[in-house]
């Protein structure tokens, strides 16, 4: 997760206030500067109080943060205690990169011993499909045991227990599904092969042909999946997202 330097000072404008960029400027903030109240990471990042407190609540809501009375010493004064936001165990793992910079080589092995160019492509296709064939047992369990309309939301709940963030909302004409966090965004940027046989997983589970429209991998604030109504033959989409 590639962070600005503390202390860097620029007022982010107020529509780009819920990007997930400036989410993790204020997470990048408690772990330089520790346990902080929303007016310290607001002067801090030079940033409103009101913006601040929605991205703690929704870093909250994620389990990156968690509230905590502030400690006072000495004399404590009258009122409520100011409450403080401190990363939790998710959150600081969240800013180890090794894992990212393992998988990144470990995939770039598997291409060069199987001789690079096409070939080494089709190997790294091959372990994304068997790495999430593996995962998706969990998650077939989990739609078996619920009404076909309800699968998109069962699918949701279980991405979301793999760390994901997923949703599932209604569309005109089918449902979406939005991963609102990535796990492997970063190690996904390098090999989309791991976005394709996410899609196909997806497919396979639902029973019909979905169409991956955006993905946090290749620069999107949410992995977007349209799931149409009618079923139709189950196939896969191209690279990650909607083709232009």
């Amino acid at each position: 997760m590639a962070e600005p330097a503390a202390g860097e000072g620029f007022r982010v404008p107020a529509a780009h206030d819920e990007q997930p960029g400036t989410r993790n400027r204020v997470a990048r903030s408690i772990l330089d500067h520790g346990p902080s109240t929303a007016a310290e990471l607001a002067l801090r990042l030079e940033l409103t109080q009101a913006a601040v407190r929605r991205h703690l609540d929704t870093l909250a809501a994620e389990g990156v943060v968690e509230p905590r009375e502030k400690r006072v010493y000495g004399a404590r004064s009258r009122g409520r205690p100011a409450k403080v936001f401190a990363l939790t165990d998710c959150g600081r793992d969240a800013f180890d990169q090794a894992y990212d910079q393992l998988a990144e080589d470990a995939l770039r092995w598997i291409a060069q011993s199987a001789g690079g160019g096409e070939m080494g492509e089709a190997a790294v296709a091959a372990f994304a499909r068997a790495r999430m064939t593996a995962q998706a047992e969990t998650y077939r369990k989990a739609l078996e045991a619920v009404a076909p309309e309800d699968r998109a939301e069962a699918l949701a709940r279980a991405l979301t227990a793999d760390g994901y963030a997923a949703t599932a909302r209604s569309a005109p004409v089918g449902e979406q599904l939005c991963q609102h966090h990535c796990p492997v965004a970063h190690v996904a940027e390098q090999f989309p092969q791991l976005c394709e046989a996410e899609t196909e997983v997806f497919s396979r589970l639902l029973g019909t042909h979905v169409q991956r429209l955006a993905t946090i991998a290749h620069g999107d604030g949410v992995c977007t999946t349209f799931i149409p109504k009618k079923t139709t033959t189950a196939s896969t989409s191209t690279a990650g997202r909607n083709p232009a």
